[in-house]
Order: structure tokens, then C-alpha cells, then sequence
């Protein structure tokens, strides 16, 4: 009997719902431990910590450590993705709701496609990725705004500048990933960008005052466990399921996280941070996921052949 009309296994229907619940749920943890630990800070700790073990993991495995030539694009990456994008995250979690916030970096594929439009012309761009980029906009655009009477308050605007900066960073860094030399294995390139990146927001909390006013005593139990809710579930466990994901089906059907996450984002922060759920934040949400779906399926006939 074929594998498809077995159904899925469950070791696949187990790395779904770890990419699903598992990155969804780590919206909140960063929510809860920027209440007590300075953001970038509480990143670096993530990171550093993550990146240590997954690239032990790969050393342990027999691969390969990058090259000299890849650790400098490892350390560009790791700048755009960690600095940029997660060290905004986790302080605009400071004044932004966790569901709030994993909404707008649902806009991620929507800055990549820009991206490759752009900066790699590899996409170009067409009415239905225009009417798809349109809705995403106006997504924010209702999340932000002041003038609507949809009820409850709107979204901090600093707070959503940094989610929407931290969002096209990640994009330009996952264009840029498609064009310059990295380690084959998946676990070895992301274990060096989270070691790196780590490295780097280490410094950026230390240039920022951040290492003098830490007091891990001062620290609850809350608080130390939503970090390593990050390090273990949301970054090891998660990843290597998304690399055995990603190995056994289709990109497609992989990347339906990027429309599930923020679903689940904002559920938990209505149950269990009693975040608002109201009108403005249901149609934000809705127009975002619209423009992540559309976008995420556009036909490959819309890209541009390789130069």
C-alpha cells in the first residue's frame, strides 16, 4: 500500500504539531520573560544556549564546522537574524501583546517576496502578489490604527515599527540565504547563526547597560522557565522537526507554520495571558493570514528563472 493512501505517519502529524504549537507558543515565553529580564539580554541567553548545543549536536554527528568563507556569511546572517529581527521581537514584546506581535512577523513572506523582487529579481511581481502584499499592509494597517472604532486599543507604534523592521530583516536575511555559501547540513548552519547571533546580542546587551542590571536571583521561576520553554521546545525540539519536515515534504505544506503560528499565538495569549481578542485584532489577524496564504501558494510561474 502507498505511503499516501497509508495517510501521514505519526512521526509526521508529531513534527506538524511541533512547528505549529511549539514556535506558536514562543511568543508568549518571550512575552513573559522580557516582563523580567532585559530583552536582548533574555535573547542572547536563548540563543547562545540553543546555538551551543545544536552545533555540538552537528560536531557529535561527523559534520562539518563552516569554512572561513562561511562563517562570515554565518556571521552576516546571524546579524540580520538575530540582532535585527529577534533582538527587535523580543524588546518590542515589551509593549506589544505576544498574539499582536506574532501576527505582524507573519508579514515575513511578504517582505521576502519583496526581497526577491528587489534585491534578487528572482520574483516578479503580479496582480494577485500585489493584491496579496495590499492586504497584508492594510492587516497592519488596522492593527495601528487610531481612527477605527473597532474597539480596544490600537497597537503600539514604536512597539509595531520594531516587529515590522524585525520582519523585513529576517526576509532580506532569508533571500540572502539562498545565494551564499553555507554548511550543507541544516542543523551545523542554523547551530553557527544561533551561536553567532547569540555572540552578537551578548555584546548589544552589554553595550546597552543590560548585563548590569540582571539579577538572576531576582528572577522568578515564571521566567526561567519560559527561557528554557525557548532553548529546548521552541528551538531544538522545533528546528529538528522542521529539518525532518522539510526533508520528507513538500516546502508548501512545510510552510503552512507560517499561517498556523500566529493562530496559536493569539489563542494562548487570550487563555492564558488574558491578551485582548477583539474586533480589531480578529480582522488584522484575518487580513494578515489572507496575505500569507496567497502569498505562500503563489504558482512557481510567477518566479523568475535562476540568472
Amino acid at each position: 500500500m502507498s505511503r499516501a493512501a497509508d495517510g501521514p505517519s505519526w512521526k509526521t502529524i508529531l513534527a506538524f504539531g511541533a512547528i505549529y504549537f511549539l514556535w506558536g507558543g514562543s511568543f508568549l515565553a518571550i512575552r513573559v520573560g522580557v516582563q523580567e529580564v532585559p530583552p536582548l539580554l533574555f535573547a542572547a541567553l536563548r540563543f547562545s544556549t540553543a546555538g551551543f548545543i545544536l552545533y555540538c549536536w552537528g560536531l557529535g554527528r561527523g559534520q562539518v564546522s563552516p569554512t572561513r568563507e562561511q562563517w562570515g556569511w554565518v556571521s552576516l546572517l546571524a546579524f540580520l537574524i538575530f540582532v535585527l529581527d529577534y533582538g527587535f521581537l523580543f524588546w518590542a514584546e515589551q509593549r506589544v501583546p505576544s498574539g499582536v506581535a506574532a501576527v505582524m512577523l507573519a508579514l515575513i513572506p511578504a517582505f521576502t517576496a519583496l526581497s526577491e523582487i528587489v534585491l534578487l529579481g528572482t520574483q516578479r511581481l503580479t496582480v494577485r502578489l500585489a493584491l496579496a502584499l495590499a492586504v497584508g499592509v492594510a492587516g497592519v494597517a488596522v492593527l495601528m490604527s487610531r481612527s477605527l472604532e473597532l474597539g480596544g486599543a490600537p497597537v503600539d507604534r514604536l512597539g509595531a515599527a520594531a516587529l515590522i523592521f524585525a520582519a523585513f530583516s529576517w526576509s532580506v536575511a532569508s533571500a540572502l540565504s539562498r545565494k551564499v555559501p553555507l554548511p550543507e547540513s541544516r542543523i551545523m548552519s542554523s547551530g553557527a547563526q544561533m551561536l553567532v547571533g547569540g555572540g552578537f546580542l551578548t555584546v548589544a546587551a552589554a553595550g546597552l547597560g543590560q548585563l548590569g542590571g540582571f539579577h538572576p536571583a531576582a528572577v522568578s521561576a515564571r521566567a526561567w522557565t519560559a527561557l528554557l520553554y525557548l532553548i529546548v521546545p521552541a528551538s531544538i525540539i522545533a528546528f529538528t522537526a522542521y529539518v525532518w519536515l522539510i526533508q520528507r515534504e513538500s516546502p508548501t505544506k512545510v510552510g503552512t507554520y507560517a499561517y498556523v503560528n500566529p493562530v496559536v499565538a493569539v489563542l494562548l495569549g487570550y487563555f492564558l495571558a488574558g491578551e485582548a481578542l477583539d474586533l480589531r485584532t480578529m480582522l488584522g489577524t484575518v487580513c494578515v493570514l489572507i496575505s500569507v496564504l496567497v502569498i505562500t501558494l503563489t504558482p512557481a510561474a510567477a518566479r523568475k528563472p535562476d540568472a
